[in-house]
This record gives C-alpha cells, sequence and structure tokens, in this order.
C-alpha cells in the first residue's frame, strides 16, 4: 500500500461518518453520471440531427460523437485542476463546486437552441457547454472516491469505494429512463426534457453534499502542515509510472463503455437492428442489474485482492469484441438485451468496482487525490473519442473494425494489470486484521477500566 504504516487519525475501523460519506459521495456521482451519460445517449440518438446538417447522417454521426468526445478531452483538466484544489484545501470544497458547475451546464443544454433556429451557432454552444461538462465531471470522481476511501474501514476499502462507484450505473439508468419516458414528446422535446429535470437533482445533491465530513486524513495532514506544495509537481516527478499504468488499467472500462454502449446505440439505430424503446430498455436492465455488480466486485476485492479481479475483467473483455457483435447482429430484442447485461455489468463493473480502492492504494495521501484523478481522467480523452473512431472502422471494415477495437482495448488493460502492484494481497489482510482486532482489544480494555 501507499502509505507504509497505520495513520494514527484514521481509525482502522472507519470514522463514524463512513456510511453517511459513502452514501453521499454516491448520490453525488448519480447525478454527475445522469448528467455527463444523458449527453451520451442523446448524441448516439439525437444530436446529429438536432445540432448538425442532416443531409449526410454519417457525417451528422460523426460531427455528433466529436463533440461527445470533447466533454472527455477536457476531463483531464478538470482532473487536474480539482485534484489539485483536493488536495490544497480539501475534497469537500471540490465535490460541491463541481457538482454545481455541472449542473449549470446540463440545464443549460436542455435550453439550447437548435441548428434549424440558429444554424451552425447550435453546435457552437452545445461544444462551449460540453466542455463546462467536461471540466466539471474530470474534477468530482476523485474527490467522491477520496472521501468514501479515507473516511472506510481498511478491510472493506474495496465494498466502500465500490458503493460510491456503484452512483455511475444508477445515474445511467436514471439518464435512460429519462430517455425512454420522454420518447412520445415528440423529437423536439424528447430530448430537452432529461437535461431540464436535473436540475432537482442538482439542488438535492448540492444539499446532501454540503452535510458530509471532510476527509480525516486530509484534516490531519493540514493540522501537521504536510500539504503538497505542489501535487500535480510531485506525482508527475516521483510516481509518473503509476499514473502510467492506472491509465492503462482504466482505457479497458471506459473505452470499453464508449464501444459497447455509446457505438453500440448508434450501430443498433443506423443499422435498423432494434428500436430506441429495446436499446434502451436493454441499457436500463444492465444499469440496473450494474448498481449491485459494482458493489460486489468491489466487495470481493476485499477478500481476493485487487488484482485478480481486474485480471479476470479485463480477460473477459478481451474475449468480448466478436461474440458481441454476432449477438446484436441477430437483431433479436433478447439477444441485444443480453448483450448490454454482459457488456456493463460483467466487463465495466468488474473494472470500475475495483478502481476506486486500488487506484487510491496507489498514491500517498499528499498527492492521492490529484494522482488517482490524473490517471483516471487522461483515459477519458482515449474513451471520448472512442465511438468516433469506431464510426471511422465500422465505414472502413464493417462490424468487425469496433469488435477488434473492443478487444484491443481488453488487451491492454490485461498487460496493464499483470505489471502494476497488488496493493491488497494476503500480507497486507492478514496485517490490517492484525491491526483491528489489537484496536478492539485496546477498545474493550479501555471501556472495563473506565467502568472499574
Amino acid at each position: 500500500m501507499a502509505d507504509a504504516k497505520v495513520t494514527p487519525w484514521h481509525p482502522v475501523a472507519g470514522t463514524p461518518e463512513r456510511k453517511k460519506v459513502a452514501l453521499g459521495t454516491s448520490v453525488g456521482a448519480t447525478i454527475e453520471t445522469y448528467d455527463f451519460i444523458g449527453f451520451g445517449t442523446a448524441a448516439a440518438l439525437y444530436f446529429n440531427q438536432v445540432f448538425f446538417p442532416a443531409s449526410d447522417p454519417l457525417s451528422g454521426t460523426l460531427l455528433s460523437f466529436a463533440t461527445l468526445g470533447i466533454g472527455f478531452a477536457v476531463r483531464p483538466l478538470g482532473g487536474i485542476v480539482g485534484g489539485y484544489l483536493g488536495d490544497k484545501i480539501g475534497r469537500k470544497p471540490v465535490l460541491v463546486g463541481s457538482l454545481l458547475l455541472m449542473g449549470i451546464a446540463t440545464v443549460l443544454i436542455g435550453a439550447l437552441p437548435t441548428y434549424q433556429q440558429v444554424g451552425v451557432w447550435a453546435g457552437i454552444l452545445l461544444v462551449a457547454v460540453r466542455v463546462v461538462q467536461g471540466l466539471a465531471f474530470g474534477a468530482e470522481w476523485g474527490g467522491a472516491i477520496l472521501m468514501s476511501f479515507e473516511h472506510a474501514p481498511w478491510r472493506r476499502r474495496g465494498l466502500y469505494t465500490g458503493i460510491t462507484q456503484a452512483g455511475f450505473p444508477v445515474g445511467l439508468l436514471l439518464a435512460n429512463l429519462a430517455f425512454l419516458v420522454s420518447v412520445p414528446l415528440g423529437e423536439q422535446w424528447a430530448w430537452r426534457v432529461p437535461f431540464l429535470l436535473s436540475v432537482v437533482l442538482i439542488v438535492v445533491g448540492i444539499v446532501i453534499r454540503l452535510k458530509i465530513e471532510e476527509s480525516p486524513e486530509f484534516e490531519e495532514l493540514k493540522e501537521e502542515g504536510e500539504i503538497a506544495k505542489n501535487p500535480l509537481l510531485e506525482v508527475l516527478r516521483d510516481d509518473w509510472r503509476t499514473v502510467l499504468r492506472a491509465f492503462s488499467l482504466r482505457i479497458t472500462e471506459t473505452a470499453g463503455y464508449a464501444v459497447t454502449v455509446t457505438f453500440m446505440l448508434s450501430y443498433l439505430a443506423s443499422e435498423k437492428l432494434a428500436d430506441r424503446s429495446v436499446s434502451l430498455t436493454g441499457l436500463m436492465l444492465a444499469a440496473a442489474l450494474g448498481i449491485a455488480a459494482t458493489t460486489a466486485w468491489g466487495a470481493l476485492t476485499d477478500q481476493v485482492g485487487r488484482r485478480p479481479v481486474y485480471l479476470l475483467g479485463t480477460a473477459i473483455t478481451l474475449l468480448w469484441g466478436f461474440p458481441l457483435f454476432l449477438m446484436v447482429n441477430t437483431g433479436t430484442a433478447a439477444w441485444i438485451v443480453v448483450a448490454f447485461v454482459v457488456s456493463y455489468a460483467v466487463c465495466q463493473n468488474s473494472l470500475a468496482g475495483v478502481q476506486g480502492a486500488w487506484f487510491s492504494e496507489l498514491f500517498a495521501t499528499k498527492t492521492r487525490t490529484t494522482g488517482a484523478s490524473l490517471a483516471y481522467q487522461l483515459s477519458a480523452v482515449v474513451s471520448g473519442f472512442t465511438p468516433l473512431l469506431a464510426t471511422a472502422l465500422y465505414a472502413s471494415f464493417g462490424w468487425i473494425g469496433p469488435a477488434a477495437l473492443l478487444s484491443g482495448y481488453g488487451l491492454l488493460g490485461l498487460l496493464a494489470a499483470l505489471i502494476t502492484q497488488e496493493t491488497w494481497g494476503r500480507n497486507e489482510r492478514e496485517r490490517v486484521a492484525a491491526l483491528e482486532q489489537a484496536s478492539r482489544t485496546e477498545t474493550i480494555t479501555y471501556e472495563r477500566g473506565a467502568a472499574q
């Protein structure tokens, strides 16, 4: 583990706020995912016609996915700023600020004029708001995960960070439910209403996050004067190899999602393999299962270690590329639903459920938010433009192109997992179990002494 000894300010059994923090960070992650992923669904189903010329459908799809990618491209900058501020002024202020910024941007998307109304300015405005979304989402993850990780019991950090990560499938479920329910509203309002509705979620999220206590480990660093002077510089100087490994690990999960969900929605529609209701129903079922799956995968790492679970997830992704497209090409609704479930609840969730604990343990406390955020969000650049790349490969090679791309991402993650250190192996688990037992014994002795 990055910290060589037990830090006295962090009880081995976790803080009294641990459950409240896990729930609060999960709710925030839900809201921000609803906002950010909702854009991906709208880009696949609507934006090629709403914001870009419809004379060439393929060009409209490419431009729509390019706009989607811009949001991912600026996420590293949001991660750098959010990580830097998280390590300098605290995790909590970053959580509140990023959520507020995301909410404003998302509501604005729902109010934007279309191409028919203002011409090319519609696309320009969409890009500008998407950049703000990307910055906010980039700042979100590190603070949310670190708050949950640093409040959690040492032996259950996989579970607690998995709960936070489970906010993402909840947000995915709500976003696609909103788009499914809004279909009868017609082309003009079907894409606007889901974005406008996020204002309700934002208010709830801000109230919850304001009540969360700051990370105990950050508070102690501040009291001891150990806060990093320049977290970004220290990470790039001392931990650049770790950043590179974590970057490669994450690509399999996030870019894999871009192929199996974002591109797949467009592929099913363009090839008339399934209508929107079938696609969204399959994705919603996968997201619903993913809530439990993400948490379960995280909890499993507490029992067997981080790396074995990640090796399994990347290996499955490597093997899944071609069977995935063979299943959806049947045009059978049941197989399409199964394809979404395996892609999300197994391939994606088995990796996302591990990342919160593993990435946090790879970096020292004083630079943890910066290091984890940088690695996590840099991979977003690749994933953001993956639907665009997958569309181009499809235009050149047919479905074999995106299928091979997915398998390639799986291979990259598998290799990265093999060369990344295990931070929660048998030795670490036994050491912390002993410390936890000693802590309980000391508490019992103290209480008996006080009673006498």
